[in-house]
């Protein structure tokens, strides 16, 4: 993995936030492959499969989306060429000011149209020192 593909990975898990805080949910394909697995069986329900599947969840919760979604702490592994283990901190922020912390588990994949995010899951942090 060069440093360009270390900056191109980083960059792509951070547009993320953006496009959902900005409601870019058409763009979603410029960080996710088309059938990209967002696992979110963690936060009690079943993983998301597709694009359109992640954009009509995040339709469905309306209001309730998180309205600034923050990534830091990317750790970035090499696995295979052009396939990389990603593992980020995010945290989001709410309407009503509370915030909730979570891990991402990335698989990303160099492709055609450059490196995305071929499979997502969330783990949701509520305990200190790794406490599950």
């Amino acid at each position: 993995m060069t440093p360009d593909d270390r900056i191109a990975i980083t960059d792509l898990i951070s547009l993320h936030g953006h496009l959902c805080d900005d409601g870019e949910l058409d763009r979603l394909h410029e960080v996710f492959a088309d059938d990209v697995v967002y696992d979110v069986s963690a936060l009690g329900a079943a993983p998301l499969h597709g694009l359109a599947a992640l954009k009509e969840a995040a339709e469905a919760l309306g209001d309730a989306n998180p309205v600034g979604h923050h990534v830091t702490n990317v750790i970035l592994t090499e696995v295979a060429e052009g396939e990389v283990h990603a593992r980020s901190k995010a945290i989001g922020i709410r309407a009503d000011g509370t915030a909730g912390s979570a891990v991402y588990q990335d698989v990303v994949k160099r492709g055609s149209q450059g490196w995305r995010i071929v499979h997502r899951a969330i783990q949701p942090r509520r305990k200190p020192l790794g406490a599950r």
